[in-house]
């Protein structure tokens, strides 16, 4: 039998040998701010903190991330071999880190980019990876949700090298600032790879908030009828500054892109203000924008799911309601 003293002593012991490696996402100038999540939840892990920037040329991001508290040294790889981000091309370059390291944890943001990338590593390094944690409670134990959020699994993980996707909005972000980490080559190597060729992106430029981001958000559902009529959500979004999502139905429906869409499937929201308008509330939609400070639905439907977890239900025609809302503001 230990003493209090003696566990007490252990856990401190066990906590400076565990060190994390955190996969920062940016776009070579800058971080993405859902970097600054994951840095949070590795600080929450303890133990010493190192993060991989990886692009063609990175250098302003990486200065970024040093100056964060808490991060013992940034890790940088340069190479058109980055171009893109793709998980073919990154995968080595993380195993190759983790070789030469031993990390105990590797976290990545729980986006298309975190999820894209980190299952891989795991697969290749023979563990089970954990996905979109809301929460640490230890270093083996973490916090998630299932069954599109409907209950909430604490696990203990038992590999010996964890590798995690955080979710965003469950971590406040770490201020870039209090920190002076050194910044240190990664390890070298040909990460070029014939698997993947990356040959061009088109970005949808837009002066509104990025969605994930946003700490106002005016949603649509498939009960504004066609993608002309998203126009009511964006002239009240520019009265609110807010940024516009959509349901999956909508975004099924053809009334908006893709990236707009909110749930489950899509992006995973928590801003202080959701306006959700002409959506029912499947529980698909709930899982992504549940986390919301302040939810305001508008429905003609008074049994509408989505009343359940509003904080303000009107019940009346959109068409009507949205407009008069927006003359108002």
């Amino acid at each position: 039998m230990f003493s209090p003293c003696s566990r007490q002593f252990l856990s401190s012991q066990l906590r400076r040998l565990q060190s994390t490696l955190v996969v920062a996402e940016h776009n070579n100038d800058a971080l993405l701010p859902v970097t600054q999540n994951a840095l949070s939840a590795a600080k929450k892990i303890g133990g010493d903190i190192s993060v991989l920037v990886a692009g063609t040329k990175c250098g302003p991001a990486a200065e970024k991330i040093a100056k964060a508290g808490g991060i013992s040294k940034v890790l940088v790889a340069e190479s058109d071999a980055f171009k893109g981000f793709t998980a073919e091309s990154l995968t080595p370059l993380i195993l190759a880190t983790q070789k030469q390291f031993n990390f105990t944890h590797i976290l990545a943001p729980a986006t298309a980019f975190g999820k894209a990338v980190l299952p891989r590593v795991a697969a290749k390094l023979d563990v089970s990876p954990i996905t979109d944690i809301i929460g640490v409670k230890d270093a083996n134990t973490f916090v998630r949700t299932i069954y599109a959020g409907n209950a909430v699994l604490t696990l203990e993980a038992k590999d010996p090298i964890k590798v995690i996707t955080v979710r965003g909005t469950a971590f406040a972000p770490e201020p870039l600032e209090g920190g002076s980490a050194a910044i240190e080559k990664a390890p070298e190597g040909n990460y070029k790879t014939d698997l993947t060729e990356w040959l061009s992106q088109e970005l949808t430029k837009s002066d509104r908030p990025e969605l994930t981001t946003a700490k106002n958000i005016v949603s649509g559902g498939r009960g504004l009828k066609s993608g002309d009529n998203f126009k009511l959500l964006y002239d009240l979004a520019d009265k609110l500054k807010a940024a516009v999502g959509a349901s999956r139905a909508a975004v099924d429906a053809g009334f908006v892109p893709n990236d707009l869409q909110i749930g489950q499937t899509g992006k995973i929201v928590a801003p202080d203000l959701y306006i959700a308008v002409g959506i029912s509330g499947a529980i698909q939609h709930l899982a992504g924008m549940k986390d919301s400070k302040t939810i305001v639905a508008i429905n003609k439907d008074p049994e509408a799911p989505i009343f359940q977890v509003s904080d303000y239900g009107l019940v009346a025609d959109l068409f009507k309601a949205v407009p008069e809302l927006t003359n108002k503001l």
